[in-house]
């Protein structure tokens, strides 16, 4: 065996079917570290790129990447990262604090309202 580390290739396809990659990332990176890949990269001619790692999901295999996760940690048997591997990019919709605010309001109403009946 040598020493050099294994790497894992990877493309990420956006949602309009168009692809980032391939790249190569050590075992040791983070799903975050690839998210940041991902926004650095995002092509200039998209509108309503992402600006946060958190404003993106990653899903490989039918499973959400989390965040904190590494690739070996998130390595499994249906997604063991042989060859290429492809994962999708989903861009969560941003949200105004305005639509926040309205959210948190009715979650209050709807508790008020319920404990007011028994």
């Amino acid at each position: 065996m040598s020493g050099v580390q294994e790497q894992f290739e990877i493309k990420f396809r956006l949602p309009d079917g168009t692809d980032i990659g391939p790249r190569r990332f050590p075992p040791a990176s983070t799903v975050a570290t690839l998210k940041e890949t991902i926004i650095a990269q995002w092509p200039k001619d998209k509108e309503k790129g992402p600006r946060t790692v958190n404003d993106l999901k990653l899903i490989n295999a039918g499973k959400i990447l989390e965040n904190n996760k590494t690739l070996s940690e998130c390595k499994s048997p249906i997604c063991d990262f042989s060859g290429m591997t492809t994962m999708h990019v989903i861009v969560r919709a941003p949200t105004s604090s305005k639509q926040s605010d309205k959210r948190a309001a009715k979650k209050a109403k709807d508790f008020r309202c319920g404990c007011a009946i028994m």
